[in-house]
């Protein structure tokens, strides 16, 4: 059987509003964008999420399906597909509005065998009543498979810092590799240097904590002491939805490739030596600057990346 990923999290309809009044609909939700980055980079990737069983929710399954992810068909969903309206501002740079609930189904049609890596972030991780259950359904699995987080940070849905902390810690403190942008660190702890969170969260947990810095490039620091910043490609950016998880999506497909991906990994992870980060951050800023030179949540494929 071969390595598989499982994604846990929100997907949804992402309606964008341009600022000369246009707006369009595509499907979207950070970890199934994170997930249709890695079916396009060529892996074998499951999404576990909570989808209405109306047209948006179709949509959304044939574009996830299109890229080779598997939308796992539970036994409860929604009673209507969640919508994200993203507005763009003269620059490209997306705020977002949401008209959505979030749970998980009781049972799943997920195949046997553990994963090698579980992912999840965002939304699912602090909306109630489902971010208990993927934080459960992540703890469950942290004896038999990496833990990748991305906490992906939505004010307008997680109320203050305060409230949204707690959850955002734990799963700090349950994963192997964490991703953050600059954006989320300054809104959830103003003030403070996002190095200075990078390197007090690398040391609480994860063997390798990533923070993204936009158009500036991508610091990381690993629980063995090493710091690494890379910078990002000069592009012309069409817009800026789906950049972070495309990202995230490249650091879990590049650390699969070094053979760092699984439970029975988690040691050799956590000695990565910093050449290893380096070519991995890389390839993940190429990775982002190819998806910010297209309009919407639109990460390359395997043979784009290569050419």
């Amino acid at each position: 059987m071969s390595e598989r990923a499982l994604v846990i999290g929100e997907a949804l309809i992402d309606a964008v509003r341009r600022p000369d009044g246009s707006r369009a609909e595509h499907p979207g939700g950070s970890p199934a964008n994170v997930a249709l980055g890695l079916g396009r980079l060529g892996r074998e990737v499951d999404l576990l999420t909570w989808l209405g069983l109306d047209a948006e929710g179709d949509a959304v399954r044939r574009h996830l399906e299109a890229s080779h992810v598997r939308v796992l068909q539970g036994d409860r969903s929604p009673a209507r597909t969640p919508v994200a309206t993203a507005h763009l501002d003269a620059q490209g740079v997306a705020t977002y509005e949401f008209d959505l609930e979030w749970d998980l189904p009781s049972t799943w049609d997920e195949l046997a065998g553990d994963p090698v890596v579980v992912h999840t972030g965002s939304i699912a991780a602090v909306l109630q009543p489902g971010g208990a259950r993927v934080a459960h359904e992540v703890s469950r699995r942290q004896g038999t498979s990496t833990i990748t987080y991305d906490p992906n940070l939505r004010p307008a849905l997680m109320g203050s810092p305060a409230h949204a902390q707690p959850y955002v810690d734990a799963l700090v403190r349950l994963a192997d590799v964490v991703k953050v942008s600059d954006e989320d660190l300054a809104w959830l702890h103003p003030g403070v240097a996002p190095a200075e969170i990078a390197e007090e969260w690398s040391r609480s947990g994860p063997a390798l904590v990533v923070v993204t810095h936009g158009g500036e490039g991508a610091f990381a620091s690993t629980s063995a002491g090493a710091r690494i910043t890379v910078p990002a490609p000069k592009v012309q950016v069409a817009d800026t939805v789906g950049a972070g998880d495309s990202f995230m999506g490249g650091l879990i497909d590049g650390l699969w490739s070094a053979g760092l991906l699984g439970a029975d990994r988690r040691e050799a992870l956590r000695d990565v030596d910093a050449a290893t980060v380096e070519r991995v951050l890389e390839r993940c800023a190429r990775i982002a600057a190819i998806t910010v030179s297209r309009p919407g949540a639109n990460p390359p494929t395997s043979a784009e990346l290569d050419a």
